[in-house]
């Protein structure tokens, strides 16, 4: 069986440690490859040669290293295709829906390109006689990425492109469920220039994750995933005197008022909930119609909606929703279902009984949409993060109730309302206690240019990603004051300088 390895100074390199796992293919739940888990000491090789890289790579001027970067866009657009089908084949989400990763992960690196824009520092003459200062920001050294399984290519694509563009270098530690994007990636950097050792991919498990949580010349660490683990990379990372930024876990939703557009906002959530199987963390996992009136309505449009979703292999170009990642999160995501039923929610249309009949794809990990209506606060399936094809209803019965009910959850990455209402919109923009909002729109995903990120425990960490909070995480400020006096002083002074 083919293993995928890592990848070092700008060459594949096979594992050594003797450990490796299993990478199924979703849609047909065969295992065609295996990835390599790293030890701690290739960790250690993989840091050492990111650390060799770094003096020169750093000192080298930000215009040669966005020049790099607007190589690897050029690369990034002529072979998207070829990354889809590698993010397919091992996550399960259509070609599309890989497509439209791809697509998001590259607006990050034409970001990137702006570095002799985004680098400039500032400069102050005269701050007191005969006195300048002028403030720069610099790199901090190696860096670490620690991506989750459902973006593949996209998170990756968040963090190292502003990371080396700020003149970092760079250690990427995928998911071991999906590991074959990160390779090309780093295939491609290498081919638009980028020196050896400033883009590092090591494959692996906690063992890998730990030992660059622990390595003291990693500098900074950034994290995308469940809550549980973002707490524990943020708590470990700092503890060992690192940056670190690390996303969690999400509950978003979307507050449907007696005013909006019903069949805008049933279109909105069928994509919002059913789009990568629900694999998304700012899917939209609840909706909060206000007023029986508007979820009985709502209802009665979503069904039929649901009922006709064509799911597939990615391989079937019109499948609108693929399989879920690995048979184990399968179970978890029924189990979920079972759980809402249990404690007294209406399952309104049931995707556990959904079968693939087609030849070879019998048996991927596919599961149905799911409606789950009169879902309550005090519901597992309310507080906890699913990840799945999973939408639950929670009937209020004004705006404030809507707007209590979302401050009540622990999350708080994204959330939405539709409404035509501007007075409305304006308010819960203002007042709603979450980090991205949408008015009208249902997956509020900020461009490359403004940053990714949400509140209380969907964020550990002072930073959000990318866009300039990514520069400011990626890099140190330094303020330097210069005076060149006409003659020499040679009288000492024992008080506090002052600059008049």
């Amino acid at each position: 069986m083919a293993e995928i390895g890592h990848f070092i100074n700008n060459t594949k390199v096979a594992g050594t440690s003797g450990r490796q796992q299993p990478v199924f293919n979703p849609a047909t739940g065969a295992s065609e490859t295996q990835v390599a888990l790293a030890s701690v000491e290739e960790v250690g090789q993989v840091v050492a040669a990111a650390k060799a890289a770094w003096p020169e790579w750093s000192k080298t001027p930000a215009l040669r290293r966005a020049r790099v970067l607007d190589k690897f866009k050029s690369i990034l657009w002529e072979r998207a295709d070829e990354l889809a089908e590698a993010i397919s084949r091992e996550h399960g989400k259509t070609h599309d829906d890989a497509l439209g990763e791809v697509t998001r992960g590259l607006e990050v690196v034409e970001f990137a390109t702006a570095a002799p824009t985004f680098l400039k520092g500032e400069f102050s003459e005269n701050v007191g006689t005969g006195v300048d200062t002028h403030m720069i920001r610099q790199s901090l050294g190696v860096v670490a990425g620690i991506t989750p399984f459902n973006f593949p290519a996209m998170v990756p694509m968040w963090m190292f492109p502003v990371a080396i563009a700020c003149g970092n270098t760079f250690i990427l530690k995928p998911s071991e469920r999906d590991p074959s994007a990160s390779i090309l990636l780093g295939e491609w950097l290498a081919e638009a220039g980028l020196p050896e050792g400033v883009f590092n991919v090591v494959q692996g498990d906690k063992v890998a994750v730990d030992a660059l949580l622990d390595h003291p010349d990693v500098k900074a660490v950034s994290f995308v995933g469940s809550t549980p683990i973002a707490q524990y990379i943020h708590q470990t990372g700092t503890a060992n005197g690192k940056r670190v930024q690390a996303l969690g876990g999400a509950k978003n939703h979307m507050v449907i008022m007696p005013d909006a557009d019903l069949d805008m906002a049933a279109g909105a959530l069928m994509g919002a909930a059913y789009g990568s199987a629900g694999e998304r963390c700012m899917a939209i996992s609840v909706a909060v119609p206000v007023t029986d009136a508007v979820a009985d309505a709502l209802v009665e449009k979503l069904i039929p909606k649901i009922e006709a979703l064509k799911i597939g292999p990615a391989a079937d170009r019109s499948s609108d929703m693929g399989p879920l990642v690995t048979r184990q999160h399968l179970e978890k995501v029924t189990g979920y279902i079972d759980k809402g039923e249990s404690e007294g929610a209406k399952v309104v249309v049931d995707g556990r009984g959904f079968r693939m009949d087609r030849q070879g794809y019998e048996d991927g990990y596919y599961i149905g949409g799911t409606l789950i209506d009169n879902v309550t606060p005090d519901m597992t399936i309310w507080k906890d993060e699913i990840f799945g094809p999973v939408l639950s209803m929670v009937r209020r019965d004004s705006y404030q109730d809507a707007v209590d009910l979302i401050h009540d959850h622990s999350y708080a990455n994204g959330v939405s309302v539709f409404t035509r209402d501007g007075d409305v919109a304006r308010n819960f923009s203002q007042d709603i206690e979450v980090g991205m909002v949408g008015v009208n729109v249902p997956i509020p995903v900020p461009m490359a240019f403004y940053s990714f990120g949400g509140w209380k425990a969907s964020l550990f960490g002072d930073h959000h990603m990318h866009g300039m909070e990514g520069v400011r995480f990626y890099t140190r400020m330094k303020t330097t004051t210069t005076r060149w006096p006409t003659g020499m002083r040679t009288d000492p002074e024992f008080v506090m300088p002052t600059l008049g």
